[in-house]
């Protein structure tokens, strides 16, 4: 019995000694501003503009964050925490991201905070998970720059539907195409001086002529979608009001199904489409028919992700966070204490 003892714990010790210790996964964290982070934060700015179907585009402003993990079998996962500016891009608008101008301060501008899980296999960047949300700077510090500035108005008051119905109509009964239906209010700002309602608004071509339309319900949108973004601004003055609206219409763009695009499937780059925007336009999608929180004043980026996706490995091992080990450059001494890594990153526009 003695010897059946002990060989029960002889064979409990080995199977101690055989279970790795620290066997959590370890990161790393380089520079925000190293050409690799850029990389990785790019490829995310991307997916989230590939996948907002409302509103604006964003362009990468700072990376505030990185971590580095390693991905079994193979390949990285940054963890990455940005900024970014709304640009004066609609989302239905070709123009590739780089040509975009990011809205001024001045302009009430718009910044997105974004969590983002990238995996980096074969050296090419694709999105794991994303979280977003985003908010428009704050009515003291857009009066504090510029006391005069026009601050960001709720899209759904009674004046901006009013403003955007009688400028779509201006442009329909100028028109001698397409009868256009409008898709949504992007923007709006009431002006003091003179008095008057800025409109930004997104529209979408029928199978109706805009001279012949006597029942604008019985219209419907083109198989092959065409989009148009307009802007317009409506004065009141003594004893009626005067609009002056201008629309830009983007070439057709195919729609293959009219269905939402599977989030878990990254979505094309803009770097591997053609270069001309006159002719290709981006991977546009149906828009969805839930209605948006009411009495806001932009679309706010965290409506653009709706579910998580899986970070599992190829393994079927999780993705979960580990303990860090020390990052050492090579050649480089180290001295004693805690290590300071060089992020946030630069800025590349203004901070909001």
């Amino acid at each position: 019995m003695r010897t059946l003892t002990l060989l029960l714990c002889l064979a409990q010790l080995w199977g101690c000694r055989s279970v790795p210790v620290g066997t959590a996964l370890a990161y790393r964290e380089p520079n925000c501003d190293d050409p690799e982070t850029e990389q990785a934060a790019l490829a995310a700015v991307d997916y989230i503009n590939n996948r907002v179907l409302r509103g604006y585009k964003h362009i990468l402003n700072q990376i505030d964050k990185v971590r580095v993990w390693l991905r079994r079998p193979m390949g990285e996962v940054f963890e990455l925490e940005i900024d970014t500016l709304e640009t004066t891009c609609h989302v239905l608008d070709p123009t590739p991201l780089a040509n975009c101008t990011v809205r001024q301060l001045t302009e009430h501008a718009v910044e997105g905070d974004c969590d983002l899980r990238v995996l980096k296999q074969d050296g090419q960047f694709s999105v794991l998970f994303a979280k977003c949300d985003s908010s428009p700077d704050s009515a003291e510090d857009v009066l504090r720059l510029c006391p005069d500035c026009p601050l960001l108005a709720p899209l759904n008051d009674t004046k901006v539907v009013h403003a955007v119905d009688v400028a779509l109509t201006a442009f329909n009964a100028q028109s001698n195409g397409s009868y256009f239906q409008l898709v949504e209010i992007s923007r709006a700002q009431f002006v003091p001086l003179p008095q008057s309602t800025y409109v930004e608004f997104a529209v979408a071509a029928t199978d109706c002529a805009a001279k012949d339309v006597t029942d604008p319900a019985k219209c419907n949108l083109l198989a092959e979608k065409q989009y148009g973004f307009c802007k317009a601004t409506l004065t009141e003055k003594v004893g009626g009001e005067d609009v002056a609206v201008t629309c830009t219409v983007f070439q057709t763009q195919p729609q293959p199904g009219d269905a939402v695009a599977d989030p878990a499937v990254p979505a094309p780059s803009p770097a591997n489409l053609p270069a001309d925007p006159l002719l290709v336009g981006p991977v546009v999608v149906a828009l969805p028919e839930a209605p948006l929180p009411g009495h806001r004043a932009h679309y706010d980026l965290r409506h653009a992700f709706a579910g998580v996706a899986s970070v599992e490995s190829a393994s079927g091992e999780a993705f979960h966070v580990g303990k860090a080990p020390k990052v050492v450059q090579p050649n480089v001494a180290v001295a004693a204490g805690p290590l300071v890594h060089p992020c946030p990153g630069r800025i590349r526009y203004f901070k909001v």
